[in-house]
């Protein structure tokens, strides 16, 4: 059970034990004395790729991991809300910016860290953004100003090359990679289009 480790029950405190659960086919943490099988599934970070003609608006971060790197705004998901609901809250918090969301358009599933990225395309509405309380500066570059080189994440740097890449053919179709790391820790990836 990569990534996370339970000692005892959030329902009652009992120590809990791993095991697979009669019906299952996963080994998940359960608690002997009250019943309950505790499932832990992977973390959602839903944001945008945001436009404005023919830049991308990134931000520059202002907390951990990556301080200081660029990044698209992003961050994870909350209950109560849609994937689109949470890519335009993330958008407001972290650059201060509007957006019209125009539909998903990369998804990355991290499996080795248990995360799935939700990228959608925006298009921002004004010129009235700022750094919010998680970024350092927040700005407007064509592609060759991106700051690649200074990228926070893989996903992002993905994600931002097949942006420009479908940029200049004119279409966005929705992408999904995975992004996989090997015995190695080497990082892996592939990118292909979602069927339909």
């Amino acid at each position: 059970m990569p990534g996370m480790e339970m000692n005892y029950c959030s329902h009652c405190g009992q120590p809990v034990r791993r095991g697979i659960p009669p019906g299952d086919n996963r080994e998940r943490y359960i608690c002997d004395n009250c019943g309950i099988v505790h499932y832990h599934n992977p973390k959602i970070v839903t944001g945008c790729i945001v436009h404005w003609q023919d830049r991308v608006l990134l931000c520059r971060r202002a907390i951990e991991p990556r301080h200081g790197l660029w990044t698209v705004p992003a961050g994870f998901m909350e209950n109560g809300e849609a994937t689109w609901e949470g890519a335009m809250r993330e958008t407001l918090e972290e650059a201060n910016a509007r957006v019209e969301i125009e539909g998903l358009y990369f998804t990355v599933n991290l499996p080795h860290i248990d995360q799935v990225y939700m990228l959608f395309r925006a298009r921002l509405l004004d010129l009235d953004f700022s750094p919010g309380e998680e970024s350092l500066a927040v700005d407007l570059f064509t592609q060759d100003q991106v700051p690649w080189d200074e990228l926070a994440f893989p996903t992002v740097r993905l994600a931002l090359e097949q942006y420009f890449e479908d940029r200049a053919q004119g279409r966005f179709a929705p992408r999904m990679a995975d992004i996989v790391r090997d015995e190695n820790s080497e990082v892996g990836y592939r990118i292909t289009p979602i069927p339909g």
